[in-house]
């Protein structure tokens, strides 16, 4: 016979509570070590996110973060140019994939999953190369996750989806390329109140305008580039200053 007390069941009280309990104080800790910031708090974050997701499978705010810890460890060893950067941007792109596809799978009406899905596919990408996560098959589970994520609110995470739809066909190799499609979401995206200070998306936008050519187009890549020699952000101080010296 089953045992109670104050009505809950003593299995409840002896190892779910407690569980919850851990997990609760785990995801905190996880969310003040992210929010910091740095990659060694993003490293360490997605220990403790793991641990959750592991403990409570079907927790879903553990496990979408677990995804986006793993995107931006892997981003940020790609920036800083780490060594091994590339086997770290294979290993948790792919990590922060399966993270991502047990989110939408919990939730498959929320943005977050679908999102971040799809920008640790572009780190997996960054690690093993475009050409090579084309030939897995990403391409077109990619591209559905970001317009999945578009259509559920384009304005998640800064307007993310706006921006990372132009990012996707401005970099995909030659013929599935769509310039047109980049400038079209990358202008949308001008029109957020978060293109202003963000650099990346300057940098970005500017790399396609000097491919699309015209004096129009370079006039605006130069002025999207200078604002962005101003950046805090080295990595994409260094990027605008090497794209200056190529229209030189």
């Amino acid at each position: 016979m089953r045992k109670f007390i104050f009505g809950l069941p003593i299995f409840f009280l002896v190892i779910i509570f407690p569980l919850c309990l851990y997990s609760s104080d785990y995801l905190a800790e996880a969310d003040s070590l992210y929010n910091q910031g740095g990659i060694e708090n993003f490293k360490r974050s997605i220990d403790l996110y793991s641990k959750v997701s592991e403990n409570s499978p079907g927790y879903y705010e553990a496990v979408w973060k677990s995804a986006r810890a793993c995107r931006e460890y892997g981003n940020e060893a790609k920036k800083k140019n780490l060594r091994g950067w590339k086997d770290i941007c294979a290993e948790y792109g792919k990590m922060g994939m399966h993270y991502a596809l047990k989110a939408i799978e919990i939730e498959p009406g929320k943005a977050d999953g679908h999102y971040y899905y799809s920008l640790s596919v572009g780190t997996y990408s960054d690690g093993v190369s475009i050409l090579t996560a084309l030939r897995e098959g990403l391409k077109n589970k990619t591209q559905q996750s970001l317009e999945r994520s578009y259509e559920l609110d384009k304005m998640y995470n800064d307007a993310g989806p706006m921006l990372s739809l132009g990012r996707f066909w401005a970099v995909l190799p030659w013929p599935l390329r769509d310039r047109k499609k980049a400038l079209k979401f990358y202008r949308e995206y001008q029109a957020t109140p978060y293109f202003v200070k963000n650099m990346e998306a300057r940098v970005f936008f500017a790399e396609l305008l000097i491919e699309l050519g015209g004096k129009q187009n370079i006039a605006e890549a130069k002025g999207h580039l200078e604002k962005a020699t101003q950046s805090d952000n080295a990595y994409y101080k260094k990027q605008a200053l090497r794209f200056l010296a190529d229209l030189k």
